[in-house]
């Protein structure tokens, strides 16, 4: 995906807005490969903060013997921990990690751009926030990118590269050399609200959460998952990545779609968690109960009181299926609108973002391995079942009723898992 007539792009010097979580993460996978790093946030205090959270992680390695102090020293060197904006003279990429809010985004833009170097390529680290909007604030359009580490940024291998409305080839060639040196296999994807693996996860954990409001177990929910090969279920998956930032998310949509945006019952369990300050893991409280060092201890049995347990709960098969089914659709349809270029980069960045059923090479894959004449069907059955999120795509219909498969039309000499 590499635009072939850019010279190299490796990058010399980074700059990293937000030393928060994400932001600490990137600083320090990218000091790792040995490019010097300006991580900056609103103080001194925050920014020092975040090139500890390196510090930490370097400490575990000298416990195991796997940092030496030399190692250590070189490392912390490389950042340069600063709330001054003019530090980041000099830089040649700058990866945008702060607050998910549009307005915040737009702001720094603006005063980042007006201290680089005019050739600087600019990335927002969004998860959420379609690209081509947030480079509205950008005086240079073409050099405005996304790139989407998944948390922990140290331990998730994927990083998702979004191309904007106006992005080009250059920025693209940047963002793609510089995953390479930081040692992390990238998808390229072209814009689009959640992008691509952002969009097929939250309908993941919203069918979750829907199967929790009509009185299905969530211990039946998450084990379902488990069997598939996910390495959590959705359930637990909410827990850890916080149940408000699913609300805040909701919201965020909701106001972006406006009418258009399709109430869930997922959406009204989330936002009753987080009324009663059940926030997850983070909080100790969640869909689990945990105890004082943050160990889970049960799911938490007050869901029930709102939300009756079934007497006769569901075939493990519909459980496993409507999970599935609620993923891949979303597969197929960014394929049909052009956001995946590659139905390959499609599977692996399923595979490799959050875990989807390793052992059937990805979304499509999957799909091939049960055909799409019976993809089809099933569609119509669980539409029926369930509502129209489970609706045929026409490019499936158009598939099955051919008798084609994925890798056969889209990629005749790759072989799939099928």
């Amino acid at each position: 995906m590499r635009p072939k007539d850019v010279p190299d792009q490796r990058v010399q010097k980074l700059g990293v807005l937000g030393a928060g979580m994400m932001g600490a993460g990137i600083a320090l996978v990218s000091a790792q490969a040995g490019i010097e790093v300006v991580l900056v946030d609103r103080d001194q205090a925050a920014a020092d903060k975040g090139k500890a959270y390196t510090e930490s992680y370097l400490d575990k390695g000298m416990k195991r013997g796997k940092v030496t102090q030399d190692k250590k020293d070189a490392m912390l060197a490389r950042i340069n921990a600063t709330p001054d904006l003019e530090a980041l003279k000099g830089c040649d990429l700058i990866i945008e990690a702060v607050f998910e809010d549009p307005a915040v985004k737009a702001d720094m833009t603006k005063k980042v751009e007006a201290i680089i170097p005019d050739d600087c390529i600019f990335a927002s680290n969004t998860s959420t926030l379609p690209i081509s909007e947030l480079a509205k604030a950008s005086v240079r359009p073409e050099q405005f990118i996304g790139i989407h580490f998944f948390s922990p940024v140290e331990k998730m291998l994927l990083v998702e590269i979004i191309k904007g409305r106006e992005t080009g080839s250059r920025a693209v060639a940047k963002a793609l050399d510089y995953v390479r040196q930081i040692k992390k296999p990238p998808i390229v994807v072209n814009d689009a609200r959640f992008f691509y693996a952002n969009r097929c996860i939250i309908p993941y954990i919203n069918e979750g959460l829907r199967m929790i409001t009509e009185g299905v177990s969530p211990v039946l929910i998450d084990n379902a998952a488990r069997q598939l090969g996910f390495p959590v279920g959705p359930i637990q998956l909410n827990d850890e990545t916080s149940i408000d930032l699913g609300a805040k998310i909701a919201r965020a949509t909701k106001a972006a779609m406006g009418n258009e945006y399709p109430d869930s019952p997922a959406d009204d369990l989330i936002f009753w968690l987080e009324d009663l300050g059940r926030l997850g893991r983070k909080a100790n409280a969640g869909f689990f109960d945990y105890d004082d060092k943050g160990k889970r201890t049960g799911y938490w049995k007050g869901m029930q009181d709102k939300y009756p347990l079934l007497e006769d709960q569901p075939d493990l098969i519909e459980v496993q299926e409507r999970l599935m089914f609620a993923q891949v659709l979303e597969a197929v349809r960014a394929l049909e609108e052009g956001v995946l270029e590659d139905i390959r980069e499609g599977d692996v960045g399923a595979v490799l973002a959050w875990g989807f059923a390793p052992w059937s090479g990805g979304p499509l894959s999957w799909l091939d391995i049960i055909g799409t004449p019976y993809a089809a069907e099933r569609c119509d059955q669980l539409t029926a079942a369930y509502g129209d999120r489970f609706a045929c795509p026409d490019l499936l219909r158009e598939m099955a009723a051919k008798g084609q498969s994925f890798y056969g039309r889209f990629n005749p000499d790759a072989v799939s898992a099928a």
